[in-house]
C-alpha cells in the first residue's frame, strides 16, 4: 500500500486535485466489473490486470490504480467511477 507521507504529495496529474485511499467498496466494484470485460481505462484499454489497490479524487470522479505498491498516475491510466 502507499505510505501517509507518499499520499500527502501527490495529486492528480489533471487537475491537480488531492487523492485518497479508495474504499474497499470501490476496488470491490471495479475489480467486479473488470472481472466481466467491461473496465476500461480513460485510454480506451480494457483493463485486465486485478484491481486490488487504488487512489480516488478529491471529486470522485477518477480512480488511479496501485500496481506493485506504485500509483499509476498517469491520466490514461485512470478509470471514470462516474459509470454504473
Amino acid at each position: 500500500m502507499i505510505s501517509d507521507e507518499l499520499l500527502a504529495l501527490v495529486c492528480c496529474p489533471e487537475t491537480r486535485q488531492r487523492l485518497a485511499r479508495a474504499t474497499p467498496e470501490v476496488v470491490s466494484r471495479l475489480e467486479a466489473r473488470r472481472v466481466v470485460g467491461s473496465l476500461r481505462n480513460r485510454g480506451g484499454l480494457l483493463i485486465d490486470a486485478p484491481i486490488e489497490a487504488g487512489l480516488v479524487r478529491e471529486d470522485g470522479m477518477l480512480f488511479f490504480p496501485i500496481r506493485s505498491g506504485i500509483p499509476l498516475l498517469v491520466t490514461d491510466e485512470a478509470v471514470s467511477l462516474s459509470e454504473p
